[in-house]
């Protein structure tokens, strides 16, 4: 099925991918700042291109070719719609996470926070996260990886797995030689690979007898699966995407806000706040977070769609969530020798930068905020990193037993947006109002698993009643909590208000220190939020609408995409956040 050109393809990537590995070697064994966060000194390309290349894992294709082959390219809003989170993160946050000076997201708790409870709660995410959500996500690109493998190769399930295994101790091995600056470096190169090989076999694909290139896609496909908006109502029209009202409420209005999910976190968190916090100064963090958000919905998803709909014509027989494969096939069978290499290794350059990310960002959680904040405060640079290498294996194992475990990837998705639902909002105001206090954030952690367990088992409510319900006693709760609840202390707000200087709701602590005369820029932020966000579906839906050869309504995106870059461009600079 391989020709020789294509294993020289793959063993020469994998080869450079370790020589990467052993040659930031020495740097990131100085310090964890070297080893979590390249020295704090990634520009921001390199920080934004590695973010864009973690969230590209092997199932994210295969995850937009169901969705289209079910919905049409519409069926894209399920994950579109988190760019209004994504925008917020890099105007609000992204500056102010660069500024905190903190090595991990969960080392943020005890800046903003004091006492026992502020402890406990770093202590509880650092394993939670560090540990647990980490290696369900380990598990998931697993499973998505030995998908591609039993339905290129025919690799039985088994020995799927064992292959997933012997890649992750490869990953696991360059990961924790090199350290995040070479996770970094390996992230870039990984990503442009991938695209190539994704924009190639969209190209061989279309140029297939069977679609006949662009215009023949569009002879051959219905209308409804080529809409870029879904239909709102409350039945099936045709085969047109329709959300129910409580749907699209759920989905546009409060799931990018309300929910904690990996990689869309509200307010930054994750594999994207480190990125934030690595770059060189908090220019290049704001710009790396608005490059990210770019790239992550305008230049990635068009090969996929315009694979998925192909999909859908060279294999009308797979339907529902067997679509999926239909990537792998089309890989398979359209390929020329050295070019199917090639895709492959861009498969397996998403797997790794994902796994790669994941296993430095779940060990500097459980080593900075665990170990070193709980059981040896007192340790060497040289143990920590010793420290942070051995805990990196262990995550490995620990992901390859998870991974034989799950069967459905779309199960632990929706687990964990729901499980996530009210929390959003806390982690949001804890920079832009003074009263949120470690109380606080304790109950939007813990509540959603109860609310979410007795919508799911007591009132046998699904999606989106269950989330509506979760969202609401968990933002009902935490707002008496924190007014039940003693706010923290002054000398602490001030040390946290004179270091990190937000905007917002803190106007009694303000007055005490030497910021007191701070003008808000709050009005401005928003306006660069809304234009940026608009600035990006306009690439999205130009780029599609010339793919489709719909040059009137590519041009009318064009100007929209161009006008709101102009306002976009204006109001950054009223904001200073690439100045302060």
């Amino acid at each position: 099925m391989l020709a020789t050109i294509d294993w020289i393809v793959i063993l020469g990537f994998i080869s450079l991918i370790v020589i990467i590995g052993l040659s930031f070697a020495k740097k990131a064994g100085k310090s964890l700042d070297n080893f979590f966060l390249g020295g704090r000194n990634l520009p921001w390309y390199i920080a934004g291109i590695s973010m864009v290349a973690t969230t590209f894992a092997a199932d994210t294709p295969l995850a937009v070719t169901e969705l289209v082959a079910s919905n049409g390219i519409s069926g894209n809003w399920l994950w579109w719609n988190f760019l209004a989170g994504g925008m917020l993160t890099t105007f609000f946050f992204s500056n102010l996470w660069r500024r905190s000076g903190v090595l991990t997201e969960v080392e943020l708790i005890e800046l903003r926070y004091s006492g026992k409870p502020a402890a406990f709660l770093r202590g509880f995410k650092a394993i939670y996260l560090g540990l647990f959500i980490n290696v369900i996500i380990i598990g998931w690109v697993n499973l998505a990886l030995m998908t591609l493998l039993e339905g290129f190769f025919g690799t039985p399930p088994a020995t799927a797995l064992m292959i997933c295994g012997g890649m992750m101790f490869l990953v696991a091995i360059y990961s924790s030689i090199s350290g995040l600056m070479g996770i970094a470096i390996t992230d870039a190169i990984q990503f442009v690979v991938a695209m190539i090989g994704c924009i190639l076999l969209a190209y061989f694909v279309l140029d297939t007898e069977q679609i006949g290139g662009m215009s023949g896609l569009i002879e051959q496909t219905p209308d409804w699966s080529r809409r870029f908006f879904p239909e709102i109502g409350d039945k099936s029209i045709g085969e047109t995407l329709v959300l129910g009202l409580g749907s699209f409420v759920a989905y546009f209005a409060f799931v990018w806000w309300a929910s904690w999910y990996p990689g869309a976190e509200p307010g930054g968190g994750g594999y994207v706040a480190q990125r934030m916090m690595s770059a060189k100064n908090e220019k290049h963090a704001v710009y790396a977070t608005l490059f990210f958000q770019i790239a992550h919905y305008c230049i990635r998803p068009w090969p996929w769609i315009i694979v998925a709909l192909c999909v859908t014509v060279l294999y009308p027989e797979l339907q529902g969530s067997d679509a999926k494969i239909g990537f792998v096939y089309a890989m398979r069978d359209f390929l020329p020798a050295g070019v199917k290499g090639l895709l492959l290794v861009s498969f397996f350059a998403a797997y790794m930068s994902t796994i790669s990310t994941q296993l430095n960002w779940g060990a500097s959680y459980l080593v900075n905020d665990f170990y070193l904040r709980f059981i040896d405060k007192e340790a060497p640079p040289s143990r920590q990193v010793g420290i942070a290498r051995i805990t990196t294996i262990l995550l490995t194992v620990i992901g390859i037993l998870v991974a034989s475990q799950i069967n459905s990837i779309a199960g632990m998705w929706g687990f964990l947006i729901e499980c996530g639902a009210g929390l959003g909002l806390v982690l949001i105001l804890r920079w832009y109002w003074w009263r949120i206090n470690a109380f606080s954030e304790i109950a939007a952690t813990i509540t959603p698993f109860i609310a979410y367990a007795i919508s799911k088992f007591v009132l046998h409510w699904e999606f989106p009643n269950s989330f509506f319900f979760t969202v609401g006693i968990t933002t009902l709760t935490w707002l008496v909590v924190t007014y039940i609840t003693p706010p923290e202390k002054e000398e602490h707000l001030i040390k946290f208000y004179n270091k990190i200087r937000p905007d917002g709701i803190w106007n009694p602590i303000k007055h005490l220190t030497n910021h007191s005369g701070q003008k808000s820029k709050i009005g401005y932020l928003f306006t660069c939020w809304i234009s940026a966000i608009l600035f990006t579906y306009s690439i999205l839906f130009c780029l599609g609408k010339l793919i489709f050869m719909d040059y009137r309504q590519a041009g009318i995106w064009a100007v929209i995409g161009l006008v709101s870059f102009v306002i976009l461009k204006f109001f950054l600079a009223k904001t200073k956040i690439l100045s302060d």
